[in-house]
């Protein structure tokens, strides 16, 4: 009979919670990775609503116990709809003192804090900066405190399996992992198939794991330091089949099918980087689809040989975060003047330069508009949500190719590693990507291929079709014809072309979604990955009677038509963003609204109750005048 994490007979019944924010944080090769997708993947199958948010130290190899190495991974799981990781915790699990001392502060008062005793040497604990050991003194008072020998549980639960002592130390995270199941009543069994199915070709790492879980859950049915359970009912969600899906699987999936819908053959070119070189990982195991991965030698290699693909007539995409993007500029600026289609996908992180390669950002906005040189307009559009990753990488995808312009999609780290369910759509409900190509037929009368349709967009012609030779380069062209051209009236025309190309595109950007009233005391505008934190705020503020509406921008060149409007309609405009007020200064300067800025770069991303007292203070300042 096996065991489970529900109670046994005659036990108190346990305490009903409408959400839960958890945290298990660790060194680095602790599997802290791991442990917190495996409860984040059986909370969803539970039916609760969840956001997570990993995160990744910097280091690679960061010496052991120390700060610089702790690895974390935070998530929410609830029974009504959430959108962000959570804020405070309710729920600490640390493997040792570096992993307490750096996430400590996040913890509620009154929270539940369990750490593995085992590894409070004095040694870990000078490692950690501790002058004294806070299992021993009156520092953690405030919390729920549970010593547990992790390390020497696990031991003892696996000895008769004669493994190394090393590799019986890498299933305590699997021991914790049955504590926490035991806590919030989450059962066992799927984390128990994925064991076996991750481990099948060793079957006695897959017996070690599955008795390090067992023993976790069986410590807290036998200790009488666990007196109290808890239990987060199913979250009512619109009907439907869902996965588990964090934003560089969604973005991938959203690249292959819009290959698929518009029969075209997806080239991904990219080199490695963190955080976008999950993409890389997902598409290329989608050979079966048809798509082509190209690990190149260097971030141009890896665009130019995406251009090339495009003007073959493929769906070519490029892949990188904000360092390898000023790499690809001067190749982006020759999709630009070929007007070829091209997506490049960025995947924001810290900066500048190396800067912070595993903390998110969103400060590559400036950079996406007008990080080449000369008048270089593309399109930019963000996704909002891990999920949204998906529809933003097909429209990208739809509108370069039907525009015949470079589209640059900017996610970034946290978007990319947080997960969330996804209501997989249908096929039929994906927008249709028709994409005609001229035939031979255009060859009569001679092949102009720079003249355009009412898009301003140019004939994407194949090469090899006979009488559609024509010029390709970065060189000026004459428009219409294509020939080189040097005259400065012509690239006056072409410059004006380009620009209006993008200008145009607008007719594909939706209206405005506006949470709240059309007009109030304050509209808070938001782009990218804050869309959590916003609309969390904004609700609590609006609970309150306060006459403040929400409303994010997934299209930030060109921007929605109707933006000017709304932003008119408030009295204030609050612009929270991860960056020192990038679209703060676009807002300024196309609307002429003094809009007031949340700008910090610590690399996290924003939690509700940051931007709630930004409302809070925003509110209190008087309105500025209309120029």
């Amino acid at each position: 009979m096996s065991t489970t994490a529900r109670p046994p007979e005659g036990a108190a019944p346990p305490t009903s919670l409408s959400r839960v924010t958890l945290r298990f944080a660790g060194d680095s090769g602790d599997g802290i990775q791991v442990t917190g997708s495996q409860f984040t993947s059986t909370s969803a199958l539970a039916g609760n609503d969840i956001a997570s948010l990993p995160d990744f130290p910097a280091e690679i190899r960061a010496p052991r116990g120390t700060l610089a190495g702790v690895s974390g991974f935070q998530l929410q799981f609830s029974a009504e709809d959430i959108f962000t990781p959570g804020d405070l915790l309710d729920a600490l699990v640390a493997f040792n003192p570096a992993a307490l001392k750096a996430n400590l502060e996040d913890l509620k008062t009154g929270g539940v804090l369990i750490v593995n005793v085992d590894e409070f040497g004095d040694r870990d604990l000078t490692k950690a900066g501790y002058e004294a050991n806070p299992l021993e003194d009156a520092s953690l008072s405030g919390y729920r405190l549970f010593k547990v020998p992790i390390t020497t549980l696990t031991r003892r639960a696996l000895e008769e399996l004669e493994l190394p002592t090393k590799s019986v130390d890498l299933c305590r995270n699997f021991f914790a992992l049955g504590m926490a199941y035991w806590l919030y009543e989450r059962d066992p069994e799927p984390t128990r198939q994925w064991i076996s199915t991750k481990f099948a070709k060793k079957p006695k790492v897959v017996e070690a794991n599955h008795l390090a879980l067992k023993a976790g859950i069986a410590y807290c049915d036998a200790t009488e330091a666990f007196q109290e359970r808890y239990v987060v009912a199913p979250a009512e969600v619109k009907p439907g089949k869902y996965r588990n899906v964090n934003g560089n699987a969604a973005l991938a999936m959203g690249l292959v099918a819009a290959a698929e819908r518009s029969g075209k053959k997806l080239f991904y070119g990219s080199y490695p980087i963190t955080p976008a070189s999950d993409i890389l990982h997902e598409l290329s195991a989608c050979r079966h689809f048809g798509v082509t991965t190209f690990q190149a030698e260097d971030e141009i290699a890896a665009v130019a040989a995406a251009i090339g693909a495009s003007f073959a007539g493929n769906l070519g995409v490029t892949g990188t975060s904000g360092p390898g993007m000023a790499l690809k500029a001067e190749a982006m600026g020759l999709a630009v003047t070929a007007e070829l289609p091209l997506v490049i996908v960025d995947i924001q992180r810290g900066g500048p330069s190396t800067g912070l390669p595993t903390k998110t950002e969103q400060a590559d906005l400036l950079q996406a508009l007008y990080g080449r040189n000369s008048e270089s307009p593309v399109a930019i559009l963000a996704p909002a949500t891990p999920a949204d990753c998906f529809h933003l990488a097909y429209e990208a995808c739809r509108l370069s190719m039907q525009h015949v312009v470079p589209v640059v999609l900017l996610s970034d780290g946290y978007l990319a590693n947080g997960a969330e369910p996804w209501l997989i759509p249908k096929v039929e409900e994906l927008p249709d990507i028709d994409i005609q190509h001229p035939g031979p037929e255009a060859a009569e009368g001679g092949f102009h291929p720079y003249a355009r349709d009412e898009k301003l967009a140019r004939p994407w012609a194949i090469p090899g079709v006979a009488g559609l030779e024509h010029r390709i380069g970065g060189i000026e062209k004459a428009n219409v014809t294509g020939h080189v051209n040097y005259d400065p009236n012509n690239h006056h025309e072409m410059c004006l072309l380009r620009q209006e190309k993008v200008d145009r595109m607008v007719d594909q950007v939706p209206a405005t979604e506006l949470y709240g009233d059309a007009e109030g005391e304050l509209l808070v505008l938001g782009w990218g990955s804050t869309w959590g934190a916003l609309r969390s705020a904004v609700m609590q503020a609006q609970d309150e009677g306060q006459k403040v509406s929400h409303a994010h921008v997934r299209s930030l060149s060109p921007l929605p038509a109707d933006l000017g409007d709304l932003l008119g309609a408030f009295e204030r405009v609050l612009i929270p963003e991860i960056n020192l007020g990038q679209l703060s200064m676009l807002v300024r300067a196309r609307f002429l609204i003094d809009a007031f800025g949340l700008n910090e770069v610590r690399g996290k991303p924003y939690t509700s109750t940051r931007v709630y007292q930004a409302i809070c203070d925003t509110l209190e300042q008087p309105a500025p005048g209309r120029a």
